[in-house]
């Protein structure tokens, strides 16, 4: 027979995180676990929050072609419809890229466009 090892058992692999909370933040997190069909432990309410939030966050990386293009499209759908249509076809071409390429102090700060060099 195997003799018992001193000290608590092993509950788990993962590494301890020590984090502050105020008692706003305990008392939502408790209100949250006591709805909670299973009524999860705090430590176990708090890694399934943390869970499902970064489940549903949004990708941080660059958007897709694809997704780029389809915004413009509903963009300029969107501004066909709201357009003066009294205006000549030229000039509402060129407000839609205008609006589209949004303005150029914004344009140089985002994040999804090549930085132009020099």
């Amino acid at each position: 027979m195997l003799a018992k090892k001193r000290g608590r058992p092993a509950t788990g692999r993962g590494k301890t995180v020590g984090v502050r909370c105020h008692n706003s933040l305990l008392e939502s997190i408790d209100e949250w676990r006591r709805s909670e069909p299973d009524r999860p432990t705090r430590a176990r309410a708090i890694r399934r929050l943390v869970e499902r939030a970064l489940a549903t966050a949004a990708p941080s990386g660059p958007a897709k072609v694809g997704s780029r293009r389809k915004a413009a499209d509903l963009a300029g759908q969107a501004i066909d419809s709201l357009g003066d249509q009294t205006a000549t076809v030229e000039e509402r071409a060129h407000r839609k890229r205008r609006l589209i390429k949004g303005p150029r102090e914004f344009r140089e700060v985002r994040g999804d466009q090549p930085k132009k060099k020099g």
